[in-house]
Parts: C-alpha cells; structure tokens; sequence
C-alpha cells in the first residue's frame, strides 16, 4: 500500500479545472511556437501556456516538448553556500555588540553565541524534516498552509511580500553601498543619495544575474560566501596569532568572566540578539523543488553549514576578543574595522571591501528565495498568477524576481526604514514557530506520512518552545512596536477576502487575464508545467 503523501490545494484545483482550458492562437507565432494553450493550474486567472518552448538543460539548445518547470539545478554545494552567505551578513563585522552588552563579559558572551548556535541548529534540523516531508518550495508559507490553511498563510505572505523581504534586501543592499562609497569620502558621511543609487543598482544588478539563470545566481551566491568566510578566516588567524603572544588581557582566566550580568533579562536578551544573527537557516527550504536530490542534500547541506557559522561566530567574537576590550566592543561602529586597522595596518582596508562583498552575497541570496517566495503564493492562486510565470528558455520566475526587486527599492524613499523594520522583530519567530509545531501536530496526526528522515520529538517541542520566548521577549523589550506591527499584520485580513476568497466579477477576471497574458509576453514567461494527478 503506498504512502500517504501531501496534496496541495493548487494541484487539485486544477484537475477539476482542466476542462475549461481554452485554446489562443500567437499574433506572430515561430514555428516552434506554433500555439499558446490556456492552463489554470497555476491560478484561476493564468491565460495560457505553450504547447511547446523551451531550452535543453544541457546544451542550451531549443527542446520541442520539455516542460517549463522551475529545473534542479542546487547541488550540495549550492545549498551549503546559500545557507552560510544568508547567515552571514553585515552583522558580524560591523555590530555583532547586540551580546556582549547584555553580558558585559567576554568569557559570557562567548556561551551565549554557543548556545544560540545549538538551538538555531535545532530549528534548522527540524526544517530539515519539514523540507523533506512536504517537498514543496516556499519554506514557511507552504508549511503553514499545509497546517494552519489559507488564512494562515496569507497573512505570512502578505507581511514578507510588503514589509519583511523588501525592507530587510534594501537595507543591506544599502550598508554594501555605504562600504563602497566610503573611502571616496573619508573625512565625512557618505551622501544619503548616493548611497541609495549604488543600493538600487546592486538590487538591479544582481536581478538580472537572478533572472539569467539559476546556475550563475549560485555561482555569484558561492563566491560571495566563500569571501566573507575568508575574511572572517582572516580575522580568526590573527586572534590565534594575539592568542600566541599571550598578550589577550580580556580573556585570562581573571578577567574572561569580569563584570558578567547574570540577570535573567540580561541572559534573555543576550539571547534574543544572538538567535537574531543566525537569521537565515531556514532560507534553502524555499528552494526545496530546485535542489537536485532533496532527501538528501538539504538535510545535508542543513548538517554542514550550520555548525560552520556557529564555529566561526564564536572564533570571530573569540579573535575581536583578543584585541578589543567589551566596552571598546560596545562602543566600536564597526568592530571589524577597528580590528584591521590594529592587526593589517596599511592593509585594513581589505575589512570594509570584504563587508561589501558579504552584503553583496547576502542580497543574492535574499532575492532568490524571495522570488520563490512570491512564484509560490501565486502558484497557489493567492497572488497575481503574473507572479507565478517562468521564463521558457530561462526556467527562472522573471516576473516575480522583478517584482521583488521593485518592491525593494521602493523603500529607497523611506527615510527611517529600521523603525519599519522592528515593528515585526517578533514576527519571524511566530511563522517558523507554527511551522515546527505544525511539524509536531503532523507527527500526532499522520504518522503514516513519508518522513525521509525523523529527529527524536524532543527537538522540535524545545525549539518551539524557544520560540515562545522569542515572541513574549518581543512583546517585553518594544510592546509598542510589536503592537503597531500586529495591527499592520491584521490588515491582511480585508485584502485576503478581497483579493482572494472574493468571486470576481467578469470584468475584473478579464482584466486580471490581460494583465497576465501582457507579462506573459513582455517577460517571453508562461505557468509551470505541473504533473497532475487525481487524489485516490
């Protein structure tokens, strides 16, 4: 008897939809184009699909008959970097102080960065076995939809489509063009405008490498990756070096744990700012469909990066430590920096580059999982089905990585965007919360389910649990903010009945079709080619 397995809602639909699909016919068709079918399986509202396009895998050349799917192309090697370049961002060179000020020691501060690489490694690893049980992309917003329904899902979408993903790609994208300004006005600020032009055509720029293929956006993803651990290698090798000479006055024995605050608030806040830093490890499960061999790789790739930014976090802070004392670390605007300029001399400069070059990676790595995001949501027919086009030669969703990139800039006119951005500090937390309790309710539900892979039901309960914290420190340290940002969280509900369980009148079908049949020709995209199968 064969396995239970997950049917998803647009998969469905669309078996009973198949019967109203309509036949177009191209103004100016190529003769291996010679028609334009009408498939609503990506959405209710997708127009058409072509009966034949598309590029061989393998040599480039036009394939009559291969399907236009999103194709597997993330090795191992991919999904490591992806996971390590996401992690890694700005954070760790520039203000990785958000700890040592709660801690007040290096000895304390140091556990707590251990700590938190040993409980994110524990959501990681449940996301393993949610990734590999529901083999679906799109991270939370699948699993939440699976568990919770559509309601549910909407409004996690809705939040990351306006505020959470744009925001946080401009942000960065920001801080690498500051970097890279910087030495052209050494004695004075960088200029606000200049700054934003260099932040929207890193967003453009790294766009376009997006929508040319998955192969050279993970290329550009590992080279990135690679440079911000050889310069966190850098500084780790001259911390050992100071280590050598003996001369590390903040970590002797005597001193390591000196003026260590050990209240509770202190401790939870220590680890509220930690936990933040190893933001990202859930990123490769929006990408599950794309992985080649997913059983496989992304639990693999899950296993091996995760341990790696934990060593270097600890061994990085370890190295800062060996030269600059806490309080110094607590007042430095960039704590890395101020570590070159004592260690490299003349060759600090290298810092700042290495800095850009880390935000620049983390960008990448934001956009391409955004975008998957967003292909998934209307794939699911709760987004434009505009979105959820892919390009017939490229096999990338050009549609929704420029829209992604659009939003993006957007935030170029804000002129306070990190009051926007802790409005939902909480909000991360409550989605992949209900993820892993979703992953537990499963468990208790289905446990006939396929489960490649299975970790003892201990992990998943202390990492909710975790996540609880999370959300009531959140509501402790900005009650305000976290309110604010609830009620904006709730705004989702009018647009969800509007724009998704309301019945369109036919003129606003119609209006839908054009504006999607116009993407489709525009962006040369069509809806992915899904295998369809009838429920047993």
């Amino acid at each position: 008897m064969a396995e239970p397995e997950l049917k998803s809602r647009s998969s469905r639909e669309s078996v009973a939809k198949a019967a109203s699909q309509e036949k177009m016919e191209a103004a100016e068709a190529h003769p291996d184009q010679d028609g334009l079918i009408a498939d609503q399986s990506a959405s209710p509202s997708s127009p058409m699909v072509p009966a034949s396009a598309a590029t061989s895998p393998t040599d480039g050349s036009p394939a009559k008959g291969e399907k236009v799917v999103l194709k597997r192309s993330i090795t191992l090697f991919n999904g490591v970097g992806m996971i390590i370049g996401t992690i890694i961002g700005s954070g760790i060179f520039v203000t990785p102080t958000g700890v040592v000020k709660e801690t007040g020691s290096a000895g304390l501060s140091l556990i707590v960065w251990s700590a938190c690489g040993v409980i994110s490694t524990m959501g990681a690893l449940c996301y393993a076995e949610l990734g590999t049980t529901i083999t679906k992309s799109g991270g939370d917003y699948t699993y939440i939809l699976e568990v919770y329904g559509e309601l549910a899902a909407f409004l996690k979408l809705w939040v990351e489509m306006l505020i959470i993903r744009p925001s946080s790609q401009y942000v960065v994208s920001l801080v690498f063009a500051t970097y890279l300004l910087k030495p052209l006005y050494p004695n004075c600020s960088v200029p606000d405008s200049a700054a934003k032009l260099i932040a929207c055509l890193c967003l453009t720029s790294l766009t376009f490498v997006n929508c040319i293929s998955v192969r050279a956006a993970t290329k550009v993803q590992d080279l990135f990756t690679a440079s911000k651990l050889v310069a966190l290698i850098i500084i780790i090798l001259f911390g050992f070096i100071q280590i050598g000479t003996g001369d590390v006055p903040y970590l002797t024995l005597e001193k390591s744990f000196e003026g260590s605050k050990m209240g509770v608030d202190n401790i939870v806040l220590a680890l509220y700012s930690g936990l933040f830093a190893f933001g990202g490890w859930n990123y490769l499960n929006y990408v599950t469909e794309e992985m080649i061999n997913p059983e496989r790789n992304l639990p693999l790739s899950i296993i091996i990066s995760m341990p790696i930014v934990t060593v270097v976090y600890v061994l990085t802070n370890l190295a800062y430590f060996t030269t600059i004392s806490p309080e110094e670390m607590v007042e430095s605007e960039a704590v890395a920096v101020s570590f070159g300029e004592y260690h490299l001399g003349v060759m600090a400069w290298l810092i700042p580059v290495f800095v850009g070059l880390s935000c620049f990676g983390a960008v990448n790595g934001s956009l391409f999982t955004s975008a998957r995001l967003f292909y998934a949501g209307a794939r699911e027919g709760q987004l434009p089905a505009a979105l959820g086009l892919v390009h017939t030669d490229l096999f990338t969703p050009v549609p929704s990585l420029i829209f992604t990139c659009l939003l993006s800039m957007m935030y170029a006119i804000s002129q306070d965007i990190f009051s926007v951005i802790n409005l939902f500090s909480f909000f991360t937390w409550l989605c992949v919360g209900m993820a892993i309790a979703g992953l537990v309710w499963m468990r208790l539900t289905k446990p006939d389910l396929r489960r490649p892979i299975k970790f003892p039901l201990f992990i998943p309960l202390t990492f909710v649990l975790g996540c609880v914290f999370m959300i009531v420190v959140s509501f402790w340290a900005a009650p305000f903010e976290c309110l604010v940002g609830s009620s904006i969280i709730l705004t989702g509900v009018p647009a969800y009945l509007l724009g998704y369980k309301w019945k369109k009148p036919h003129v606003v079908k119609k209006m839908l079709e054009i504006f999607t049949m116009f993407c489709q020709k525009i962006f040369m995209s069509v809806p992915e080619e899904r295998e369809q199968r009838v429920a047993e």
